[in-house]
């Protein structure tokens, strides 16, 4: 029999007649819990509304994979056409390469694993983190299931074979990393994308002029003219998604009637028998004619696909329905005439390879089209930049990426964002890198390894959506993996060949980008949990005051910390140093939710630190990875409404309470006690009594004070742990945009207050 001792200090509870050991029992803050539930429903749009959005979309969104036909014979075919029926070949390798995996797969399937309606890896990566308890970012608790929008629309039966991929994925710590790991590379990469899009569509554009006037233009008088046409591109950005949609959609329009036409006028004109492509059997036999250069041509074929991802990263800037709308009825069919009436030119102008697309214009459109080529080539751009905007904003949110300033530019659709340093970065790097490739052959080596690579990647996160969360017959999955799956590690092992010979640079990128991102993800972790263990109980915060002999000022304070759980240790050190407390103080904890967006009028969250004539207030500001971060109105503003509002509620559910103990005394002891008048009435003379004290604090002035904690690695810690904290968190600390910057905090009434952290 165990003794008294062994059990002395383990507090024993009663429910239902059943015991229960405090040693079971997880203590979850209030406010906690309740910041992460958040009522309200994602609203269908209108077919008006889906329609514009489909139209912006193809001024965005399809730049990239529309103006591919450029340069992917050429890329297909470095050094000219060996045998005439290799271009059938080719031609049926575009055809089921555009077929099964822009539109099968991104339109169809992976456009559904959206995340609340937005895309890219790191949404993936948060609907995956939402069903099962692998996510490693700190705001995330395990109550946050509970949230509306935080939610899944499972089936109800639940399949053996998803509770176990969960439960391995949940026990084991390196799946968990893995995870993350790979969600920084895809992130990365995309990013790196951005990057290579611009330089490779501009330069194969501007090599028209060169066609027109060969001894005028030199090669790096080209190359000047994509530098000029990149930095107008990048300057265009701040005028937002929106104008930028509206004003780039007609012309891919236009650009897609004309490749379209071509592509008819030359199937007709050259050889209509092309169509016999179709067949997969000119595959077959294009491997067997030429085995391994086949397999290294694969590299030029998969150019057909790029800015494939571009469709899934932007869906948050318009919606599934209207990208889905703009690709089967706009893109896809252009695209395929557009190759068609390609590889009918070839047939009968074998040696024109090397330039297929302007020896293919009819003589009358060359002008025309050129003109139109080169927008079309700076638009194709746009697809990759608006995608690193949004997957940057999502890992911001997430703890993954250096604060940042994001711009809003629209109204109407939150999605649509700007980010001025990110935009300027891009910039620089499109310049350099134009500059030290000069060519589109070389560009296109470094480019096939970055389009691939994400695909790839998301395949596999797909993989895990479909047995863990939509939970589809197992059948489903191993066509997936065994058809688009295999196909892609095909063309990931084709372009890898070319590593040396450019394939380098995005790898280069993403492993600078993920450096950076894994840098401030691991300080960010370290430092929350660093808080979370040094946290003052909101019941020691009297205490606090008290043995520290603080004074109250008139005035209202606002602590800042991204500590839900409690009151941030820096608050100690606060008052140990200045001991003197404005009359009303609020600990605003901003948390940043695995979700897309919350609702704006259940964005705040209030709790009363005891006793009521402390006026210490505690409150939970929650925003989802794309919410609008005080744009609309001043954030004081907002809070001191929502605080008053909060004190109403407040004291009409203790004058309720109050009643209820009122009723329930009066029965068990018979004793008459005040009424319901004189309860209600001395309920509402304290709630004006207190939103009188906050109006008073308001008017006289509001200070902000906000946390500089000083992160350095604590005594005995390692060398690597040295120099990803001490030298390289605080670079990226001391050079990029902090937190009273994000949240536009005047500077005026700012007041910063130092504390060093040994993590």
């Amino acid at each position: 029999m165990p003794s008294n001792e062994q059990n002395q200090d383990v507090p024993q509870y009663q429910l239902n007649g059943k015991k229960l050991s405090g040693k079971s029992l997880k203590r979850y803050d209030s406010l906690d819990l309740e910041s992460s539930k958040v009522p309200g429903a994602k609203k269908a749009l209108e077919w008006t509304v889906i329609l514009k959005l489909a139209f912006q979309s193809i001024g965005v969104v399809y730049g990239d994979i529309g103006t591919s036909p450029l340069y992917v014979f050429s890329s297909i075919f470095p050094n000219g056409v060996t045998y005439d029926e290799d271009i059938l070949g080719a031609l049926s390798l575009i055809f089921y390469t555009i077929t099964l995996i822009p539109l099968i797969k991104y339109v169809f399937i992976v456009l559904r694993a959206n995340d609340n309606g937005d895309g890219g890896t790191f949404a993936l990566y948060s609907l995956i983190c939402r069903y099962s308890k692998v996510g490693l970012i700190p705001s995330q608790q395990p109550e946050d299931k509970d949230v509306s929008t935080f939610k899944l629309d499972l089936p109800d039966r639940r399949t053996r074979r998803a509770s176990k991929l969960k439960s391995n994925l949940e026990t084991s710590n390196f799946a968990k990393f893995v995870l993350l790991i790979a969600t920084m590379l895809g992130t990365s990469m995309v990013i790196g994308d951005g990057i290579l899009t611009p330089c490779i569509s501009v330069l194969s554009a501007v090599g028209g002029l060169k066609e027109a006037a060969p001894s005028q233009l030199t090669e790096g008088r080209l190359v000047w003219i994509a530098v000029a046409i990149l930095l107008l591109l990048f300057m265009f950005q701040r005028f937002g998604t929106e104008k930028v949609g509206n004003t780039f959609a007609p012309i891919l329009c236009l650009w897609f009637i004309f490749i379209a036409g071509i592509g008819l006028y030359n199937f007709v004109k050259y050889d209509p028998t092309v169509i016999r492509a179709l067949n997969p059997n000119y595959i077959i036999d294009y491997f067997k004619r030429n085995k391994k250069n086949a397999w290294i041509s694969l590299g030029g074929v998969v150019m057909c696909i790029t800015g494939g991802e571009a469709l899934f990263a932007d869906v948050g800037h318009f919606s599934v329905r209207s990208i889905q709308i703009s690709m089967c009825c706009v893109t896809y069919p252009a695209l395929i005439l557009a190759y068609l009436g390609q590889a009918a030119f070839l047939r009968k102008n074998i040696d024109d390879v090397s330039d297929t697309f302007y020896k293919s214009i009819p003589n009358g459109l060359y002008w025309p089209v050129f003109a139109v080529a080169v927008l079309a080539a700076i638009i194709a751009s746009q697809a990759l930049i608006s995608g690193t905007f949004a997957i940057i904003q999502q890992s911001l949110a997430l703890g993954c990426f250096p604060h940042v300033k994001i711009v809003h530019t629209s109204t109407k659709y939150h999605g649509q964002i700007y980010i001025p340093e990110v935009n300027n970065l891009l910039m620089l790097a499109c310049v350099i890198v134009t500059l030290a490739f000069r060519t589109t052959e070389k560009l296109s080596n470094a480019y096939g390894i970055a389009v691939v690579f994400v695909m790839t990647l998301t395949s596999g996160f797909l993989v895990l959506v479909m047995i863990m969360i939509w939970k589809i017959h197992i059948l489903f999955v191993i066509m997936y993996v065994l058809i688009i799956g295999w196909i892609e590690l095909i063309y990931l092992s084709s372009v890898l060949y070319k590593f040396t010979q450019g394939g380098y640079l995005p790898l280069a990128f993403a492993m600078f980008l993920m450096f950076i991102m894994y840098v401030w993800n691991y300080v960010y972790r370290k430092k929350y949990h660093f808080e979370l263990e040094h946290k003052i109980s909101p019941l020691k915060v009297k205490e606090t005051v008290d043995e520290t002999n603080s004074h109250r000022l008139p005035g209202l304070a606002i602590f800042y910390s991204e500590l839900v759980h409690g009151i941030p240790p820096i608050f100690k050190h606060y008052v140990e140093n200045v001991p003197a407390l404005h009359s009303v103080l609020v600990f605003v904890s901003v948390k940043s939710l695995p979700i897309s967006k919350v609702p704006v009028e259940e964005r705040f969250l209030f709790r009363r630190v005891k006793p009521s004539d402390l006026y210490v207030f505690r409150c939970a500001v929650r925003y989802g990875y794309n919410d609008v971060r005080n744009e609309e109105e001043p954030f004081e503003r907002l809070l001191v409404e929502r605080l008053k509002e909060f004190i109403r509620d407040d004291s009409i559910l203790s004058m309720n309470a109050a009643k209820s103990n009122r009723v329930s005394t009066e029965q068990s002891i018979n004793v008459e006690l005040e009424s319901d008048c004189e309860i209600q009435e001395v309920a509402t003379s304290s709630m004006e009594r207190d939103i009188q004290v906050v109006e008073r604090a308001y008017s006289v002035g509001v200070v902000h004070l906000v946390g500089e904690q000083d992160v350095i690695a604590s005594k005995g810690s390692n060398i690597v742990k040295r120099v990803v904290i001490d030298y390289a968190f605080n670079f990226l600390k001391r050079n990029l945009r902090q937190s009273s910057k994000v949240f536009d905090i005047p500077h005026k009434r700012m007041l910063k207050v130092g504390m060093i952290y040994e993590i």
